[in-house]
């Protein structure tokens, strides 16, 4: 049994390295299975509630276990890497782009941190082994999030941390080494209804809790590839990539705070295209304002079909 002091060291020793590459928050959690997380899962999925993003149904055993992940793995550590930017768009006509998408893709800059990390453990403490993760591989991220005590999970689904907000990636390191497990926080969204009320296509269930994907603004503009529904004419409130709706009536966010990340501030172009130019978008502006962007998931065609989709029918 190794001695409470040297995991204490241990998982301090990793928070240091993790706080000096800029990541905000850390949690650790005991890797093992998960089995009321895996029994939601199987629930929503049921539901159809991950319309058609397949990939949610696949690799069931490695999203609820991560020994399947990581072989040997001991410790599931859930970082957090805020993105909040207090700029918006110049023109409130303008077609809107969720804040995460304003800079260069969090994927790629999140990664080459969390090597980083990993590399810096191998230096400070010795052999560990271990896979890095950033919303690219069968993690339930806020389910680990949680269970760490890096924030809870919100009626609107997100995480929430009590003196951050939500404006943040998660990112995890599944690794073999034990380290000291932080327990969950309290849950702090009491009778507050913002986030459901405010949803146009009554993606968030009544009571909280649990996304409806399918009905998501998010999914519509994002991950559906074929014609966007009819039935949801008018109801995007001009979202043409992601939404940020249910953050952004949340009181929690009150507490968000500029990101200090360059990679995550905007092409000097962006925030100040107008409504027609966002109708007018040509391929090669397309491909200049969003060269390194997580923006590039939709395409050129995607997203002229977006904007096209909230173009109301006498300017069309």
């Amino acid at each position: 049994m190794m001695q409470k002091s040297t995991l204490h060291n241990r998982s301090q020793t990793l928070k240091s390295l993790a706080h000096n590459l800029g990541f905000e928050t850390v949690g650790i959690a005991k890797a093992e299975f998960m089995e009321e997380e895996a029994r939601r899962l199987e629930e929503w999925l049921n539901q159809d509630y991950h319309g058609k993003m397949s990939y949610m149904a696949n690799h069931f055993d490695k999203r609820v276990d991560p020994t399947k992940l990581v072989p040997g793995a001991k410790s599931v550590v859930t970082l957090t890497y805020n993105y909040y930017n207090e700029e918006k768009q110049e023109d409130p006509d303008a077609p809107k782009i969720s804040m995460y998408a304003y800079g260069k893709d969090y994927h790629h800059v999140i990664k080459a941190k969390l090597k980083e990390l990993l590399a810096g453990l191998n230096e400070e403490i010795g052999e560990v082994h271990g896979r890095c993760f950033v919303d690219s591989a069968p993690v339930l991220e806020r389910d680990w999030a949680k269970r760490s005590g890096t924030g809870w999970v919100g009626k609107n689904t997100m995480l929430i941390h009590p003196k951050k907000g939500s404006y943040f990636f998660l990112a995890e390191l599944i690794i073999d080494l034990e380290l000291e497990p932080d327990g969950p926080i309290k849950d702090y969204c009491g009778t507050c209804t913002k986030c459901i009320d405010a949803c146009p296509t009554d993606a968030i269930s009544k009571e909280g809790y649990v996304m409806d994907g399918s009905k998501c603004i998010s999914y519509f503009t994002i991950e559906l590839k074929e014609a966007l529904p009819e039935d949801y004419k008018g109801k995007f409130e001009n979202w043409m990539f992601g939404c940020d709706i249910c953050q952004e009536v949340c009181p929690w966010n009150r507490f968000s705070k500029k990101h200090q990340e360059p990679a995550f501030e905007p092409h000097p172009d962006l925030l100040g295209l107008s409504q027609g130019d966002w109708q007018e978008i040509t391929k090669d502006v397309f491909n200049e304002l969003f060269r390194k962007s997580a923006v590039k998931r939709t395409k050129f065609e995607g997203l002229k079909r977006n904007i096209n989709f909230l173009t109301p029918p006498d300017q069309e």
